[in-house]
């Protein structure tokens, strides 16, 4: 379990450098220069901050400058937003689209083993084609128009009461965050349910269920202590990877519903040419996708215990 553990974390060190040289290839490759836009510095901050990033020295040399930075955790300066570091910008809006996207994942996991379940217990029934067609809407639809979707009925919901019964925009409460959070959490809930639904019908004609089936056990145990739970471990395998892609995903949903994190401050330095926030926020949205995958990959090996990890 070690030797395993240690080699999935060098392979995860090894992801991050490829995600970290991509990233500052493709930025060299951008043209424009982030430090002569419409929020230039003044002249001399402008060379104190080529030197210290070594934007005046060949391409090479800024390569390793920038490696050199990231292995001691310091994503730099932002161009765009005075006397602010990157790690400042993380550290102050990360836990927003954090706590937004752990709320989405909460949804999308219940509502995919629950609604995966039932499609499976009323196969080819009424309850099935319904939430299969809502299944299908739900990978289909982008995410902006869920989003707009959802900020149009808040209005329309709010119209009809006559007061605030959700705000609209907004972060703060736990009001502010139920609305974003499952409309972000929507396409994945889709996923996981036609996941589960594949996976209870695989069980459902298994050995050991028709072996329990003979010994007499009750239909309700035998689905939930041997169908619900053998047929979730698929569900866990992408649950890592789903995690992070939610959590990191939300940029449109901030956006729409004027939510501060850290989404919202890629879009923005993305149209502001400020590398050294692209940089640094795609370094750690790449490192903590990594990170996921690796965790999850290890909760695997301790729930199934014919799993062995070597």
């Amino acid at each position: 379990m070690f030797r395993y553990t240690l080699k999935r974390l060098v392979q995860g060190l090894i992801t991050v450098w490829f995600i970290a040289t991509a990233t500052f290839g493709a930025m060299h490759l951008v043209p424009g220069d982030p430090l002569s836009g419409e929020k230039a510095a003044s002249a001399e901050i402008q060379a104190n901050l080529r030197a210290k990033y070594g934007l005046d020295k060949p391409v090479l040399q800024q390569y390793f400058v920038y490696l050199g930075n990231i292995a001691r955790g310091d994503f730099g300066i932002s161009f765009t937003q005075k006397n602010r570091e990157v790690n400042d910008i993380i550290r102050e809006h990360f836990p927003v689209s954090a706590t937004m996207g752990l709320l989405a994942i909460l949804f999308a996991g219940a509502g995919g083993v629950l609604w995966g379940a039932l499609t499976a217990l009323f196969r080819n029934r009424l309850p099935d084609v319904i939430i299969m067609f809502l299944v299908i809407l739900g990978i289909s639809v982008p995410s902006f128009v869920m989003a707009a979707l959802g900020q149009l009925s808040l209005v329309k919901l709010n119209a009809f009461f006559g007061a605030t019964v959700l705000p609209v925009g907004g972060w703060g409460t736990v009001r502010h965050m139920l609305v974003p959070s499952l409309v972000l959490g929507l396409g994945t809930m889709a996923y996981l349910t036609r996941l589960m639904r594949s996976s209870m019908l695989e069980i459902v004609n298994a050995d050991f269920i028709r072996t329990a089936k003979a010994k007499g056990l009750p239909a309700a145990r035998i689905f939930s202590k041997h169908q619900l739970r053998n047929a979730s471990l698929p569900v866990v395998t992408v649950l890592g990877p789903a995690i992070a892609a939610i959590t990191t995903g939300g940029f449109v949903v901030e956006l729409v519903f004027a939510i501060p994190g850290l989404g919202r401050y890629f879009v923005q330095a993305v149209q502001q040419l400020d590398y050294t926030v692209i940089m640094g926020t795609t370094v750690f949205y790449g490192a903590f996708l990594v990170f996921m995958v690796i965790a999850v990959d290890l909760v695997y090996g301790l729930i199934d215990p014919r799993v062995r990890l070597q």
